[in-house]
């Protein structure tokens, strides 16, 4: 497979700023790099895009550029020349696109300082923002079934949210609905369960597909470690050594057993 001056960009802007992806990419099947790869990179464009800024008109104006890029893919237009859209635009589809477009929406969220309206409004952002981007990958690759997908996508998404919790509270947010260790033991322990109905889900998921659910690799692990030390989440240490990071990458991207 030979990577255009657009594709070595993309693997550049995750490499650089979503290195667990980037990782998991380059552990999937080489076929699969140059469509993770665009749609990863647009993933790592939007997710940073309200941080960039502490104007929110600029900072929504940025996620919407982004839509308006998404709507051309959808729309079957020409599509704007920029090093990650016009790769972006030859492994979507209109689905794809809409799929994005949703996950672009919810990051409207990081944009403002209100909190969560209430568990269901978590639970809807990490589907939309990590879900959606697992599914999208997935049906781009092969067949993914959009239960798996969700579930799989949330506990990921989960994980890299409590991550992000410390983080989250220095810029005056209120990331979690009920921030207590209880509060944060029934979050992992949801994950855990939702993982387990996507590792039940797998026999629907064609074998190119499997490439999307690599990304989840810390997803199990990590939920594990935030269930029986929930304290983690608010020092900060909700991590693997990197011999377990190595060994959990490997176990996922070989024997795909999410």
């Amino acid at each position: 497979m030979e990577f255009d001056a657009d594709l070595t960009a993309c693997a550049q802007l995750v490499e650089r700023g979503d290195p667990d992806r980037f990782a998991a990419t380059m552990a999937a099947p080489v076929e699969a790099r140059a469509v993770l790869f665009p749609i990863y990179a647009f993933n790592v464009e939007v997710a940073r895009a309200p941080w960039v800024t502490q104007e929110t008109m600029i900072a929504e104006m940025r996620l919407q550029w982004w839509r308006d890029a998404l709507e051309e893919i959808r729309e079957g237009k020409v599509v704007r020349r920029h090093e990650v859209v016009t790769p972006l635009s030859a492994v979507l589809d209109a689905k794809g696109a809409e799929l994005l477009d949703r996950l672009v929406g919810a990051r409207r969220w990081d944009v403002y300082r209100d909190a969560f309206e209430d568990a269901e409004h978590f639970s809807r952002y990490v589907e939309e923002t990590s879900g959606h981007l697992v599914l999208a990958a997935g049906r781009a690759l092969g067949a993914m079934p959009e239960a798996v997908a969700r579930d799989a996508g949330y506990a990921a998404g989960l994980v890299q949210f409590l991550r992000a919790v410390p983080e989250l509270e220095g810029k005056g947010r209120v990331p979690l609905v009920d921030g207590r260790p209880e509060g944060i033991v029934a979050l992992a322990e949801n994950g855990l369960a939702r993982l387990d109905r996507a590792r039940a889900g797998l026999a629907g998921v064609s074998r190119p597909a499997r490439a999307a659910l690599i990304s989840c690799w810390q997803a199990r692990p990590l939920l594990k470690l935030a269930a029986r030390e929930p304290g983690r989440v608010a020092d900060g240490t909700l991590s693997l050594s990197e011999f377990r990071r190595r060994f959990s990458l490997a176990r996922v991207a070989m024997g795909g057993r999410i």
